[in-house]
């Protein structure tokens, strides 16, 4: 099997690394000829090339690692270019927008099968690509009604091949509401607790695990993340307005010294934690 990766940046490179040792053809296209450079010299990709049209031909899976509007553009331009029978995975973090945006190419040659690996880390590029941030992660598949059962079972492999250890399934509408929750409220509240800091003090000095945990995420790519947090605001900023009022609730607390309310929500946090693997 011959698979195509579109953008060799941190998702790209490290697909590809994780696919190479399996024995497909791997074929890489990035509009920055120093990253394809780096693909090829490091053994990362078998070929390498800034014009799509020569490798989408020869390609069975292409996996479309670029950003969400870049992802639509790329597809649009080169919907003609792909082989006939090929299928095309994407990436993006966000569902609805992907799968409304390439609707109208439903029933053209190539079968969409919409996903999204739940992995990354602070960096970018495909000189910081990883293998290991597949291990043990999350892989999800939002299916349509145009997808075929050979599709998402060719998908399903490569992900579980790649090292994600759990494969799920479930609509657009769904993923875009709990990734709105677990990731995206997430870096959102990293933000604002950096942003939060008057900086009077080192902070460096005086923080634990806590902080550095809590504050991980707040490394963030903003052009990605600015996109993805627009796209997905409906779900985005209900997830906000709740954990908002769930602050007050702990506010409330700490100001009438309910120590019993106060370890109610600990005890409440604890349980739901506790439930999560």
């Amino acid at each position: 099997m011959n698979i195509g990766i579109v953008g060799l940046g941190l998702i790209g490179g490290s697909y590809a690394k994780s696919l190479r040792k399996y024995g497909y053809k791997i074929y890489g296209i990035d509009i920055d000829q120093k990253s394809l450079d780096y693909a090829l010299q490091h053994n990362i990709i078998d070929f390498g090339d800034k014009n799509p049209k020569d490798i989408l031909k020869n390609v069975d899976v292409v996996f479309i690692c670029l950003y969400p509007e870049e992802t639509i553009k790329f597809i649009r331009k080169n919907i003609n270019n792909f082989k006939r029978g090929a299928i095309i995975a994407d990436v993006v973090g966000i569902k609805r927008n992907i799968i409304d945006s390439l609707d109208i190419y439903k029933d053209d040659d190539v079968e969409f099968v919409f996903t999204h690996p739940v992995a990354g880390k602070e960096t970018s590029g495909v000189i910081n690509s990883d293998e290991a941030i597949f291990q043990g992660a999350n892989f999800v598949i939002t299916p349509t009604k145009w997808n075929s059962e050979e599709a998402i079972n060719v998908i399903t492999i490569l992900a579980k091949q790649m090292g994600f250890s759990s494969v799920s399934q479930i609509s657009d509408v769904a993923h875009d509401d709990i990734i709105g929750f677990t990731s995206q409220l997430t870096h959102a509240i990293a933000i604002s607790l950096v942003n939060s800091d008057d900086e009077k003090y080192n902070t460096s000095l005086f923080i634990g695990d806590s902080y550095k945990d809590l504050t991980r995420i707040a490394k963030i790519n903003e052009d990605l993340w600015a996109e993805l947090f627009i796209k997905n605001k409906d779900f985005l900023l209900k997830h906000i307005n709740k954990f908002e009022r769930e602050l007050d609730i702990l506010k409330d607390a700490i100001n009438a010294k309910d120590f019993e309310g106060l370890k109610e929500l600990m005890r409440s946090a604890t349980l739901k934690r506790g439930k999560i693997k």
